[in-house]
């Protein structure tokens, strides 16, 4: 089974924790979008969705899911999001998508928290996929070399790259930059996400430990459900 098949199953599994008159944090990315297909398929009644980035909204208003803010909604039932690495504990990488401040907020704004996957993001050690930061555009450069420090002293030896598209520099929905921090294992992603999140001109960072409640993984046999 392709990795898409598996995030397929993964989509459609955690559509079916949805309830009617729930409001629903929307992920972002690849695993995501099949969950908010899913989610709009069943046609409930009374949703109203948050989504976490503008790439998300576009594909909800499509679907004819209602959609609201987290102004308006300050208090969300369940958020369904994907996830660039998941870890022991359900510690995860995020980011990969360029909505990591987004997704966050939503998160923390929701009673409870659902991460889906294919197999292969499961990982007995988190960093190596790129660890996302993202950084106020003003100054970045000089951003980037607190958080090389940051990360030597993590034994990180590799400097965050700035995250380029084709057509330059990938900016966030809100307007600001990521950089990647090739780390290749974090022995420690709690002592580093709080020292990255102490750096001027950091926002936030794609460490999001002690939020997810569950996981749904998508596999070759079916799904499988891991807890913290």
């Amino acid at each position: 089974m392709s990795a898409d098949d598996q995030k397929r199953r993964a989509g459609e599994a955690a559509a079916q924790r949805v309830e009617a008159g729930m409001v629903v944090g929307l992920g972002t990315g690849s695993t995501a979008a099949w969950f908010v297909k899913a989610l709009a398929a069943r046609g409930l009644p009374d949703l109203r969705c948050v989504p976490t980035s503008e790439a998300t909204a576009e594909l909800a208003r499509e679907l004819g899911l209602p959609l609201t803010t987290l102004e308006d909604t300050p208090r969300l039932d369940l958020t369904v999001d994907g996830a660039d690495e998941v870890g022991p504990g359900l510690a995860l990488i995020k980011g990969g998508g360029a909505a990591l401040l987004r997704e966050k907020l939503v998160w923390e704004a929701s009673a409870k928290c659902i991460v889906i996957a294919d197999a292969a993001k499961v990982v007995p050690v988190l960093g190596a996929f790129p660890l996302p930061i993202e950084v106020v555009a003003f100054g970045h450069k000089t951003t980037a070399n607190r958080i090389a420090d940051v990360l030597a002293d993590h034994d990180i030896a590799m400097p965050a790259r700035v995250r380029q598209a084709e057509r330059g520099l990938v900016r966030t929905d809100g307007g600001n930059l990521i950089y990647d921090a090739r780390c290749g294992a974090i022995h420690d992603p709690a002592r580093l996400a709080d020292d990255l999140k102490l750096v001027t001109g950091v926002v936030e960072h794609g460490l999001f430990l002690d939020l997810a409640d569950e996981a749904i993984i998508g596999g070759d046999d079916g799904v499988q459900i891991l807890f913290p």
